[in-house]
């Protein structure tokens, strides 16, 4: 009876191993998906911080800048006896590349870092957007469909970037500005003479 004994125990130590080995494989896979999900995420922020910091190199190099709600030219006009006037037209980067070091500044300024040049989804540069022949903005070659569908920084367009089926729908384009809402939107500049001051002023005391 003995042998018997074995041979069943044995058959069962064998099913119970094959459980168990379907078992780790489907938590494996699960895990597997959960942290191909967590890294898509991370590169998703990482996209959107690049194309940000270009959009607002752009902006520098454009000498623009928003005030609630409007794109607003940092530069004087051109004909300073009339309040007017348009500011003089700023010629556009010849390339992304340019971003790193603008040769028409008195100090070479960088408005960019050389990592910023490299969009995180594909690895590769990125698409450079055109419009009337200058260099506006960026977005991804990627074809891959995001996870994030909402909830986006509000000073990004919603219209740019809500419910795209593509990365490559994504778009940092440095004269795009959010619609201002009570609620939030595009960032408002302030306005020095409506900051709060520090109060210098101590009220005194009274003696009877």
């Amino acid at each position: 009876m003995m042998p018997r004994v074995l041979r069943s125990t044995g058959g069962f130590t064998y099913i119970g191993a094959l459980v168990m080995a379907v078992i780790v494989g489907i938590m494996a896979s699960q895990a597997a998906v959960v942290w191909s999900t967590a890294m898509k995420r991370e590169r998703e922020e990482e996209l959107i911080s690049r194309g940000t910091q270009i959009r607002d190199a752009l902006r520098r190099w454009y000498k623009v800048r928003v005030i609630d709600g409007k794109l607003v030219s940092n530069q004087v006009p051109g004909n300073t006896g009339n309040v007017n006037a348009a500011p003089p037209a700023v010629a556009g980067p010849p390339e992304l590349k340019s971003l790193l070091q603008d040769p028409n500044t008195p100090g070479k300024l960088r408005y960019l870092r050389p990592y910023a040049l490299v969009d995180p989804i594909t690895l590769k540069e990125w698409d450079v957007i055109r419009k009337d022949g200058k260099l506006v903005g960026v977005k991804s070659k990627s074809e891959q469909v995001p996870i994030k569908q909402g909830n986006f920084p509000f000073d990004l367009p919603p219209a740019d970037f809500e419910k795209k089926t593509k990365y490559s729908e994504w778009e940092f384009v440095y004269d795009r500005v959010p619609p201002v809402t009570a609620t939030g939107g595009a960032i408002t500049g302030l306005n020095p003479s409506s900051s709060p001051t520090p109060s210098t002023n101590k009220s005194s005391s009274t003696t009877p």
